[in-house]
């Protein structure tokens, strides 16, 4: 097989689905960082991201029959699917979801937060922030605000219900504003 470094998404995708160790090589270099982060998003430890990611890859390359390539794009949403499903079914294995954890005294209410403040705010500052919640409340953040899951479908994979969903949604979003306004005084003194 021609040793070149594939020129694009389908072609990577089908040289992947021959068993093209060079592709894969540069599939991993290409997506890794990104891969590893969703991991880390919904797990909030590295060693354990880091486990998911290897076990994500594994099963990425066993797994390109079930790929079809639908366009710029699609390899990266397949890929994510994977790492999100297997960090949700670590984290179903591991009770994380339905674990509910304290964090000081939440309002009745979320903190206002604006537009401005969340844009004042590094990137990588509000994913830390995400991934210092507490595994549940990240949870149901994660694949309402990322995946754009509703609180029945989270509620179904996680073996939790509609409420519950909605509850560590609620939590989530007040502890992230509370964060946030915290960050925001703390940087204008």
């Amino acid at each position: 097989m021609n040793a070149r470094m594939p020129i694009n998404e389908q072609e990577l995708s089908e040289r992947c689905r021959q068993q093209d160790n060079h592709a894969r090589k540069v599939l991993y270099e290409l997506y890794a960082g990104q891969m590893l982060g969703i991991c880390m998003r919904y797990v909030g430890n590295r060693e354990i991201a880091e486990d998911l990611l290897h076990d994500g890859f594994l099963k990425i390359f066993t797994s390109f029959d079930k790929f079809t390539y639908r366009g710029a794009g699609s390899l990266k949403a397949w890929m994510s699917r994977i790492m999100v499903n297997l960090s949700i079914e670590y984290l179903r294995k591991n009770d994380a979801a339905g674990q509910s954890v304290e964090i000081e005294e939440l309002p009745d209410t979320i903190a206002d937060t604006t537009e401005e403040d969340i844009a004042f705010i590094p990137q990588e500052v509000l994913m830390k922030f995400i991934e210092e919640l507490p595994a549940g409340y990240r949870t149901v953040f994660n694949l309402y605000t990322f995946e754009e899951k509703s609180h029945k479908e989270i509620a179904a994979m996680l073996g939790i219900n509609e409420r519950t969903s909605a509850s560590q949604l609620f939590r989530a979003k007040a502890v992230l504003a509370k964060r946030i306004k915290e960050y925001v005084r703390d940087a204008d003194r």
